[in-house]
Order: C-alpha cells, then structure tokens, then sequence
C-alpha cells in the first residue's frame, strides 16, 4: 500500500489578517431594504464592496 502524504497542520477557515489590517471592532447596524439598495447602489457606482463604501463613507463625515 503507497504510503499517504503527509497533511499539513492547517488550521481550516481563513488564515489570520496580520495586525495591522484587522478591523477591530465589528458594529452590527440594521438598514431598512431601500436603504440597503441605494447603499449597494452607491457603493457599485464607487466600485467598492458595500463594507469598504460605508468605512469610506463613515469616516469622511466624521472627519469633517
């Protein structure tokens, strides 16, 4: 019988972010379903993922 090789030690899921790109916190926030399409709307038209347009979004207006 051939011998299996062996498997890595792995771990499944995603591998870990390096520190200094983790997020820190994750803020749980409900949007009403016509929200939701004008904010993937927004986003789309940015060519940003909904996640990255509401970070961008947020820290513009706290900003300034």
């Amino acid at each position: 019988m051939p011998k299996q090789p062996k498997q890595s030690k792995r771990k499944p899921g995603r591998p870990k972010l390096a520190e200094h790109e983790a997020k820190a916190k994750i803020v749980p926030v409900r949007f009403a379903a016509h929200e939701i399409k004008r904010i993937a709307d927004a986003a789309r038209k940015s060519d940003q993922s909904i996640s990255q347009w509401i970070r961008s979004t947020l820290s513009s207006a706290v900003q300034g």
